[in-house]
């Protein structure tokens, strides 16, 4: 099913492939706990920057792999290139205009990061059903 999602100030719109039932992972590394992130992870193929692209301010820290994205009017970070898989799109489930009706959350240690990282590894990648 497509959800589509953006910014606060609606600068930002997207659209987002993913199942009627989704896990997604609540981290409390120091960057999503501040921000309040929900990780969906997606491969590229099922992502879609509807509009906004020029409105998109980059953020970069530590070892600069991930591309965090925010808005640049109203600050909301509703997805970004995560470190974790760099071949994919992670969404904030909580930009969401509309949510699938089943959403698993997990806990994720990021703050013990390299320790954690490689459990999700297969969430960009595309599922063979």
């Amino acid at each position: 099913m497509k959800y589509h999602g953006g910014c606060h100030c609606g600068a930002v719109k997207f659209e987002v492939q993913c199942g009627e039932e989704i896990e997604v992972e609540d981290c409390n590394c120091s960057v999503c706990s501040k921000f309040g992130f929900l990780h969906l992870i997606v491969p590229k193929d099922d992502f879609k920057l509807l509009c906004g692209e020029q409105n998109l301010i980059e953020y970069r820290f530590n070892t600069g792999v991930a591309k965090h994205l925010f808005c640049g009017t109203c600050g909301a970070k509703p997805f970004y290139v995560p470190r974790s898989n760099p071949d994919g799109i992670d969404v904030n489930v909580r930009c969401l205009d509309s949510r699938p009706p089943r959403i698993n959350i997990v806990d994720f240690d990021g703050q013990n990061w390299e320790s954690n990282a490689a459990s999700l590894a297969h969430k960009s990648k595309r599922s063979r059903v």
